[in-house]
């Protein structure tokens, strides 16, 4: 069923496709019964599927990655999917209209998307109101980011405005320095003032009457030893985790005709192309680390054996974005079956 939507979805350009899928999404579950329905077909409940992981448990461990729900507006919608949580954003202070369109690309023989959004959203403040009227008790993640105009010295006050507007909001955070369609937004990945961006953080958070989860997200295209350096951060900056990982500028292996590609540009690419260089960074830090924080792993995953490689390799935790796309809801509730079948 879900290949004939796709088919007809994909007619139209992917950002429209988008919009067009929301909206369908809202209005079905108004059809009273419909929500019983969406349940029954996509969700799971079971005892064995909860996972507690920095100090929330979670009902299952497939969640959906950030740059789906930018601005908070589908999470209720999504919670009918089957997700065990829900990332929102990237959310910036202040709202932006991201890059110019078109700005994103399907790469159907690779089952992947290029992507250069560029943080467009309407800013942190107007994804609060919507999160002030949550209905579902799933688990939110606020993803944060800096805006285009912001230059890197002065980062940190975008990072700690957003930290204070959604903290009475969401359950974690994740901090976003590895998206490659802000310019000069990589930098910030860089040993010391990643360090520094996350102490302050974590300084912030220790202001609160109860500190939350906050979790770095990194990009694929590290080296090992950054990744080194990865392990080192969070092990002095005592953050909660890492999310391993965003999408990459790499362009390697494409089947995708090669004209094409240079046609589209920059942008990150994430999808099937990007499996296996995500596991390797997640077992490389599980391995290096020592299991010493935990990890959410995202990239690639189009199947239920792609969520238990990435399971094996280490992650505590998975996320899906592009495969949720090419496979639909369907896919959060294989994943559990199979995760189920192996316990």
């Amino acid at each position: 069923m879900y290949t004939f939507i796709r088919s007809l979805l994909f007619f139209f350009n992917p950002e429209k496709a988008h919009y067009l899928t929301a909206n369908l999404m809202r209005i079905a579950l108004q059809i009273p019964g419909m929500k019983s329905i969406w349940k029954s077909m996509f969700c799971m409940t079971d005892k064995r599927l909860e996972k507690t992981v920095f100090g929330i448990t979670f009902p299952n461990p497939v969640g959906l990655a950030a740059g789906f729900d930018k601005d908070a507006k589908m999470f209720e919608d999504l919670a009918y999917c089957g997700f065990g949580f829900i990332e929102i954003g990237t959310l910036t202070p202040k709202g932006q209209p991201g890059n110019p369109q078109p700005r994103l690309f399907r790469l159907k023989e690779d089952n992947a998307i290029i992507n250069r959004m560029g943080f467009n959203n309407e800013g942190v403040e107007a994804a609060v109101e919507r999160l002030k009227k949550r209905k579902t008790k799933t688990i939110i993640g606020g993803n944060i980011g800096k805006n285009k105009v912001t230059e890197n010295e002065d980062a940190l006050k975008d990072y700690i405005l957003n930290f204070n507007a959604l903290f009475d909001y969401v359950d974690y955070f994740v901090v976003n320095v590895s998206s490659p369609n802000t310019p000069g937004l990589r930098d910030l990945q860089e040993k010391e003032p990643l360090k520094q961006l996350l102490l302050a953080l974590m300084n912030e958070n220790k202001l609160k009457a109860k500190q939350k989860p906050i979790l770095l997200k990194i990009a694929p295209d590290l080296t090992d030893s950054q990744l080194d350096d990865i392990i080192e951060i969070v092990d002095e900056s005592k953050i909660a985790g890492v999310i391993a990982t965003n999408t990459t500028i790499s362009r390697e292996g494409l089947v995708t005709d090669k004209n094409r590609v240079a046609e589209i540009g920059a942008g990150g690419l994430s999808g099937k192309p990007v499996r296996e260089r995500s596991t390797e960074v997640i077992r490389y830090l599980a391995t290096k680390s020592n299991k010493s924080f935990p990890i959410i792993g995202v990239g690639g995953i189009h199947s239920e054996k792609d969520a238990l490689e990435k399971l094996d390799a280490g992650a505590d935790l998975i996320q899906l974005y592009t495969g949720f796309i090419y496979e639909g809801p369907s896919l959060v509730k294989r994943i559990n079956q199979a995760i189920l079948k192996r316990n």
